[in-house]
C-alpha cells in the first residue's frame, strides 16, 4: 500500500548576522580547551614517557661537557687563548689582591693593610660628603661601622673590591657603547637582542660557564660579575642620549655645532642624572652577583651566607645578609642623592662654602688614613663591641621560636600549598609524557604569543630534550608557575590597595623601594627559617624577591587609569567594587601582564638559587656542579636547560605584550 505524504514545508532560510568585521576566536577559550584536553590525556598517561635521569646518571651530552672542562683545564698552558685569558685573569687578581692589601689584608711586611678601618671610613665619607652630601656620608660613616660591629669587616670590604673593580670596567664599556646606541639605530639593532639575552637569563647561570675558561678566584668573580652588571649602564645610557629634546639638538645644529661638540655639549650634560641613575642600577647588579660569586670561590659576604645556609646556621645567615641589606641601601642612597644632586645649581655662597666643608673634610681624612698606619688599634677593627654574636643568638632564638611556636600556622600554609597547587600541578606537567607537555607549550606558546613565540618555543623545549634534562625542568618550571600564581595575587591585592589608598602607599612603598634593592641571596635566610630546606622554601623566597617590582608595576597601572573615566562610572552609580573589576582592572591590563612578566622573572632566578635550600631541580645540579668535580658536565647542562627556560617564558611573555599592542586589545 503506498500512501501519499504532503512534501515537507521548506523551513525559513535565515541568513546569519554577519561576523563582525575582524572577528576573532576567543584565545581565553583556547587556552582553556588546550588545558582541559592536556590534563584528561595526562591523567590516562600519567608516568608514561617521563624521560626522568636519576641524579647520579649522566646522558652522553654531559659527560662530553665534563671532558670538555677537563680538556680545556689540561690546555690551559699550551693555548694561545686561554694563554690570553690567563693573563686577563692575573692582572684582575693582581689588583684585587693590591686592593685587599691596601684596606683588608695584612700587606707584608706589615701585619696590617696599608689603610686601616679609620682610614677607610674616613675615606668613604669624605667620598659621599663629595658626590651625595652630609646626609649621605653620615649613612656611610654609620654603614662602615656596622660592617665592623657585626664582625664582617673583612668580608664587607673584599665585597666591596670585586663590585667596584667590576663597576670600574662595566662603566668605561657600558657607557661609551651607550652613547654609541643612542646615536645610531644600526647599533640599537644589533645590541638590543644580545641586552635581552643578558637580562633575561638567571643570574646563577652566569657561573658555570665562565669558570671553564677562568677557573675559580677573584678573577672569575669579577668577570662574572661585569657581565652581568653591564646591560643596565648601556641600556639606560643609550635613554639618557636618545631622551635629548630633539629641539635642542636642532637648534645646536642650526649654530653649526659638531657631532663631537654636540655630545660634549648637549647630549651627555643633559643626560648626566639619566647616566647616573644607570651607574645606579649597575652598581646595584654587581651587588647581588658579587654574593653570588661565592659558589665560583670569590671572596667576600657571599661565603659565609652559603656556609651558613649548608649548615642550616641562620643566625650566622642573617648576619651577613643583614651586611649585605646595609651595604645595598647605602649604595643604593648615596647614588641616588648623586643623581638628584647633579642636577642642583648651588649659589656663589653655597659653592664656596661646600669647597671649604670639603677642604677641612678631607683634611681630617688624610690625618685618619695616617693615624690608621701608626696605630695598630686604629688599623684592625677591634674584636668590642661586637654586636654580631647577639644579633645571631637573636635570629637563632627567633627561629627556634618560630619552629616551636609558629609550626602549626607555617606548617599548615606549607601543606596547604605543597598539596592543594604544587603536588597536583607538578604530577601533572612532570609526570605526563614529555611529547604531550611539549605539544601543549608549543600550542599555548603560539596561542598566546604567536609566531615568534612558537619558533622560539620549539627551539627551547629541544635545547631542553638535548641536555637530558626535561623532567627536572618540568620541576623547575612547576615551582615557577606556583610562585607566579602566588605573586601575583599578592601583587594585585596589594597593588589595587596602594592604588586606592594614599596612606598606604605612603607606608608600603618605602618598603618596596628598599627591598628590591636586596640581592636575592639574602631572601632565602628568613624564607629558610620559617619552612626548612623545601621546595616551598624556594617558593616562599621567590614570591617575597618578586612581589615588590610586581606591586608596584600593578599599583601604577591602575593609577594610570583615566580618572574622566573613573569619574564617569562613579556618575552612572558604580560601586568601589564594580569600578576596581570592571574598569580599572580591564583598563590595566597591559600594565598588569607586564607584572606578571617581571614577577615570573624573578621568581625563576629565585627558584633556581633555592636549589642550595632544598628546592632541588635544575638549581640543586647546578649548585652540585660547583661542589662534586664529577657532576661539572650535569650542572652545566642544567645551566643551559635554565637559559632555555628562561627565554621560552620571556618570549611567551613579550610574544603577548606585543600581539596586544598589535592589536590594541
Amino acid at each position: 500500500m503506498s500512501t501519499a505524504t504532503l512534501a515537507p514545508e521548506e523551513p525559513e532560510v535565515r541568513t546569519p548576522p554577519p561576523a563582525p568585521e575582524g572577528r576573532r576566536p576567543n584565545r581565553a577559550v583556547i587556552v582553556a580547551g588546550i588545558l582541559i584536553v592536556f590534563a584528561v590525556v595526562a591523567t590516562l598517561l600519567n608516568g608514561k614517557d617521563t624521560r626522568p635521569l636519576a641524579r647520579s646518571d649522566l646522558t652522553g651530552f654531559q659527560d662530553w661537557l665534563g671532558e670538555l672542562s677537563d680538556k680545556l683545564e689540561s690546555a690551559r698552558d699550551s693555548s694561545a687563548i686561554l694563554q690570553g685569558l690567563g693573563h686577563i685573569s692575573d692582572a684582575l687578581d693582581s689588583v684585587a689582591q693590591f686592593l685587599a692589601e691596601l684596606v683588608s689584608e695584612p700587606a707584608f711586611p706589615r701585619p696590617v693593610p696599608e689603610i686601616g678601618w679609620l682610614g677607610v671610613i674616613a675615606v668613604a665619607v669624605w667620598i659621599a660628603l663629595a658626590v651625595a652630601g652630609w646626609r649621605m656620608a653620615v649613612l656611610t660613616g654609620v654603614s662602615f661601622a656596622a660592617f665592623g660591629l657585626f664582625g664582617f669587616w673583612t668580608e664587607s670590604m673584599e665585597t666591596l673590591i670585586v663590585t667596584f673593580m667590576s663597576v670600574a670596567i662595566c662603566l668605561v664599556i657600558g657607557i661609551p657603547v651607550g652613547i654609541w646606541m643612542g646615536r645610531s639605530r644600526r647599533a640599537t639593532s644589533v645590541l638590543t637582542p644580545i641586552l635581552d639575552g643578558l637580562q633575561t637569563l638567571p643570574s646563577f647561570v652566569y657561573l658555570l660557564p665562565i669558570t671553564l675558561f677562568f677557573s675559580i678566584g677573584v678573577a672569575a668573580a669579577v668577570i662574572v660579575t661585569l657581565i652581568y652588571a653591564l646591560p643596565p649602564v648601556i641600556r639606560i645610557s643609550a635613554h639618557g642620549i636618545r631622551s635629548v629634546s630633539q629641539e635642542t639638538i636642532e637648534a645646536m645644529q642650526s649654530l653649526g655645532t659638531s657631532r663631537s661638540q654636540m655630545l660634549r655639549k648637549v647630549q651627555l650634560p643633559m643626560a648626566k642624572r639619566t647616566i647616573i641613575v644607570g651607574v645606579n642600577q649597575t652598581i646595584m647588579a654587581a651587588l647581588s652577583m658579587a654574593t653570588i660569586a661565592a659558589f665560583i670561590d670569590g671572596p667576600g659576604l657571599g661565603k659565609p651566607v652559603i656556609k651558613a645556609l649548608e649548615s642550616l646556621d641562620v643566625g650566622r645567615a642573617a648576619t651577613a645578609g643583614l651586611c649585605i641589606v646595609i651595604m645595598a641601601i647605602m649604595l643604593d642612597r648615596v647614588t641616588t642623592a648623586a643623581s638628584i644632586r647633579s642636577e642642583a645649581i648651588p649659589t656663589p655662597h653655597g659653592r664656596r662654602n661646600r669647597w671649604i666643608g670639603l677642604a677641612a673634610s678631607g683634611v681630617a681624612a688624610i690625618v685618619c688614613v695616617v693615624l690608621s698606619r701608626q696605630y695598630l688599634d686604629l688599623a684592625e677593627f677591634p674584636d668590642k663591641p661586637d654586636l654580631g654574636r647577639p644579633f645571631a643568638e637573636g635570629a637563632d632564638s627567633v627561629s627556634v621560636w618560630l619552629s616551636d611556636n609558629a609550626a602549626a600556622v607555617t606548617g599548615a600554609i606549607k601543606d596547604a600549598i605543597t598539596y592543594g597547587l604544587l603536588n597536583p600541578l607538578q604530577e601533572l606537567i612532570a609526570q605526563s609524557p614529555w611529547w604531550l607537555v611539549a605539544i601543549v607549550l608549543i600550542g599555548l606558546s603560539y596561542v598566546i604569543g604567536g609566531l615568534r613565540s612558537l619558533i622560539t618555543t620549539i627551539v627551547c623545549i629541544g635545547v631542553i630534550l638535548g641536555v637530558g634534562l626535561w623532567q627536572d625542568s618540568m620541576v623547575t618550571l612547576t615551582m615557577t608557575l606556583v610562585a607566579t600564581i602566588l605573586t601575583m595575587i599578592l601583587a594585585l591585592v596589594l597593588g589595587v590597595w596602594m592604588a586606592q589608598s594614599r596612606r598606604v602607599d605612603l607606608v608600603l612603598r618605602p618598603v618596596l623601594d628598599a627591598a628590591q634593592v636586596v640581592p636575592p641571596f639574602v631572601y632565602l635566610v628568613p624564607a629558610l627559617a620559617l619552612f626548612d630546606p623545601t621546595r616551598f622554601t624556594a617558593i616562599v623566597a621567590g614570591i617575597v624577591y618578586a612581589s615588590p617590582v610586581a606591586i608596584k608595576l600593578v599599583c601604577d597601572a591602575i593609577r594610570d587609569v583615566s580618572p574622566t573615566v573613573i569619574e564617569a562610572a562613579e556618575s552612572a552609580g558604580s560601586s568601589r567594587w564594580q569600578i576596581i573589576t570592571k574598569v580599572q582592572l580591564p583598563m590595566a591590563r597591559k600594565g598588569i601582564q607586564l607584572a606578571a612578566n617581571q614577577g615570573m622573572l624573578y621568581v625563576f632566578a629565585m627558584v633556581v638559587i633555592g636549589g642550595l635550600v632544598g628546592a632541588g631541580a635544575l638549581g640543586y645540579l647546578v649548585y652540585a656542579g660547583f661542589t662534586q668535580a664529577e657532576l661539572f658536565g650535569k650542572g652545566l647542562a642544567a645551566g643551559i636547560a635554565i637559559v632555555a627556560l628562561a627565554i621560552m617564558l620571556d618570549r611567551m611573555a613579550q610574544g603577548t605584550s606585543a600581539r596586544r599592542a598589535r592589536t590594541g586589545t
